[in-house]
């Protein structure tokens, strides 16, 4: 069969990896673009070339269709591989590509046109005698109007939107106007196109969808079900295959009702019927995404198929090579997205530099990422770090690996999402599979507060002795010289005596831990007046194993540029500072770096100002929204804290911010 020698993949980060290692394994040489802001990252240095296109604006680089054609023509690409998002479902980028001569790897125009916009879709749907909720399209004005005729809740959705992007729920008509507000301008921000549509709201749904593929002869099959009910803000972040919710009669009419639809719009790549499913089993049509999805692993896992292999013989003329009667599911995967994210704080983006990085290594999983022990990163683009799929004979089991894989993902220097996912996948609603796309609004606040209890149980000696350890082992710190205080233990008794003293700042507390060094890398440790003998085990590469009180435990230790330290136990990060030992800047710590100044507010993280909702002299109330500011693709509201009076507006609409940046001062 025919296969391409040469393609440009244009995306970043974990799919334009993945793709590579497809084409690689294939004999096809890969071309790589980047953004000035993307040169240290994994996909730049994967493929075979890689091109600069631009500084840091999307529309100078991942969203310029001429300079990515450029690119491909320049280099003898034969064709262009676009991932999802960025240019994947833009027709006018397909029709570039045929204009140059080089081949789009996804479906054709008309597929994405009328499938591309939300509106359209439903209409040819509707046709076919498909299933649908009930909706109502029209101007700003006539939605407002029309809403009222469908029983809230309702949803409002972007017309050309995907991905979770350019979607609310409103539960009473004093909302709606708002509602449309916001969601136009989410989708203009992000689709180009401000076109939004109301949709009955399906209370309690389960999102199910079907993966299709199709090629230009006619032929189209699925590789059945993927479950994708547990969302937040829209966005997916666990999915499994098979779904574990629907029966094998309407496993057998979702897949029918699918490549209905497939072979009605002549479809001819890899793509995707979403469904909602209510809780009769009732499925109804939601949209076709006409790409590759983010969570297309988990089909790959139990069906052995690989899709993006797929993709290319399919794009370049070929055939399908598989028939539907050879599809079979096998076994069980699962999927959970890794986002550089805060649960504690309201899942605010953390962006930023990791001093830590270290995946799982158990048999029958894998990992698709984009980055890199030395990446940083940026707020430019999505929070997503990269997925953690796993598999096994059943779903009690995959999930159990899924935990244990969880528990040996260890980032440090930035926030994420794993202790979340942990506490999620433990919760008795998703292990007994009650769950809906309300499931994280639902459960939340107790996860939240699982993972607090949780933490709080944990022994504080534990991890604070695995530090004491770390930091007496550890040469870079005892090279660290000068101390942050004339009258310090180390001035006094010297740094080598086998008697001494540690200081450590530790849940806002400081300890001082007395230290007697034995042989054999024996440690005893006097802390509150009370005696802990270990015995170091191994520390290697930021592992450190140690036994206390004859139990063995084992900790992830790492400290960023600053001296901060990270300390990983089942599933929990701990952080502490060593008093005694200065920072690497020989900068010292003062609480009052630590301490707001509340007539300041100031950004939470680095994004764009995208709205500011007052203007110098207001008087604010509680809860009300000064600016929103855009990171990672949210929209997060910058709230007044307290009633209070504004002084000075520190930015415009437009600036760029850090996490540093005085936005408003109060009187």
């Amino acid at each position: 069969m025919k296969l391409f020698k040469k393609i440009l993949v244009a995306n970043r980060g974990e799919i334009a990896v993945r793709v590579m290692r497809t084409a690689k394994k294939l004999g096809i040489a890969t071309v790589a673009i980047y953004s000035e802001v993307d040169k240290e990252s994994l996909h730049v240095s994967y493929a075979d070339e890689a091109y600069c296109i631009g500084e840091v604006e999307l529309s100078d680089t991942y969203l310029n269709i001429n300079k990515i054609i450029d690119v491909a023509k320049k280099n003898g690409c034969d064709a262009i591989h676009p991932g999802y998002g960025f240019m994947a479902e833009n027709s006018k980028f397909v029709t570039e590509c045929n204009n140059a001569g080089i081949a789009f790897i996804g479906p054709n125009t008309e597929s994405m046109r009328i499938m591309g916009n939300k509106i359209e879709a439903r209409n040819f749907v509707k046709k076919l005698n498909v299933p649908l909720t009930e909706g109502v399209t029209g101007s700003i004005k006539n939605l407002i109007s029309a809403a009222k005729k469908i029983k809230f809740p309702i949803l409002i959705k972007a017309a050309a939107g995907g991905g979770g992007k350019g979607m609310r729920i409103v539960y009473k008509e004093s909302e709606l106007a708002e509602a449309i507000e916001a969601t136009s301008r989410e989708a203009k921000s992000y689709f180009g196109d401000e076109t939004v549509y109301i949709e009955k709201f399906i209370e309690e749904p389960r999102h199910i969808e079907i993966q299709l593929l199709g090629d230009n002869f006619g032929n189209v099959i699925h590789l059945f079900e993927r479950e994708c009910s547990i969302q937040r803000r829209y966005q997916k972040i666990i999915e499994e295959s098979p779904s574990p919710t629907i029966t094998p009669e309407v496993r057998k009419k979702m897949g029918e009702a699918a490549v209905t639809i497939g072979k009605a719009i002549g479809y001819n790549n890899a793509g995707t019927i979403e469904f909602l499913v209510d809780k009769n089993l009732n499925f109804y049509f939601l949209e076709m995404n006409t790409r590759i999805q983010v969570e297309h692993p988990v089909t790959e896992m139990v069906t052995g198929i690989d899709i993006v292999e797929e993709q290319f013989y399919i794009a370049i003329g070929n055939p399908l090579r598989i028939k539907q009667e050879d599809v079979k599911q096998n076994g069980h995967a699962i999927e959970c997205r890794i986002y550089a994210e805060d649960p504690s704080n309201k899942f605010l983006p953390s962006p930023g530099k990791m001093c830590f990085y270290k995946t799982p290594s158990l048999a029958n999983i894998r990992i698709e990422t984009g980055i890199s022990k030395n990446t940083e990163i940026k707020s430019f683009f999505d929070p997503m770090l990269c997925k953690l799929i796993v598999w096994e004979n059943n779903r009690e089991l995959a999930n159990q690996k899924m935990l244990n894989s969880l528990q040996e993902f260890i980032i440090h220097g930035i926030n994420t999402n794993i202790s979340y996912l942990i506490a999620l996948l433990q919760n008795d609603a998703f292990i007994n599979n009650t769950i809906n796309t309300k499931f994280c609004d639902t459960y939340t606040s107790k996860i939240i507060e699982q993972i607090n209890i949780e933490k709080e149980g944990i022994q504080f000696q534990i991890p604070l002795l695995a530090y004491c350890l770390y930091t007496l082992n550890n040469k870079n710190i005892q090279e660290r010289k000068h101390y942050s205080d004339e009258h310090n233990v180390w001035n006094i008794i010297g740094y080598w005596r086998e008697v001494m003293k540690i200081k450590i700042l530790f849940n806002e507390k400081e300890y001082f831990i007395g230290v007697e060094v034995g042989k054999n890398l024996q440690f005893i440790f006097e802390l509150n007046s009370q005696i802990y003998n270990t015995q170091l085990i191994e520390n290697i590469e930021g592992k450190l194993m140690f036994s206390l009180n004859n139990s063995i435990y084992t900790t992830y230790i790492s400290e960023d540029e600053k001296g901060n330290a990270f300390i990983s136990y089942n599933g929990h990060i701990f952080n502490m500072l060593r008093k005694d030992v200065l920072k690497k800047d020989n900068s010292t710590f003062r609480l009052e770096d630590f301490v707001e100044d509340t007539n300041t507010i100031t950004s939470p993280m680095p994004g764009k100002v995208i709205k500011i909702n007052a203007k110098e002299g207001d008087e604010m109330k509680k809860g009300d929204v000064f600016l929103i500011i855009e990171a990672m693709k949210m929209e997060n509201r910058i709230f007044a804290t307290k009633d209070c009076k504004i002084d000075k507006i520190n930015v415009k609409t437009g600036d760029m911010v850090e996490s540093s940046t005085a936005l408003i001062t109060l009187i």
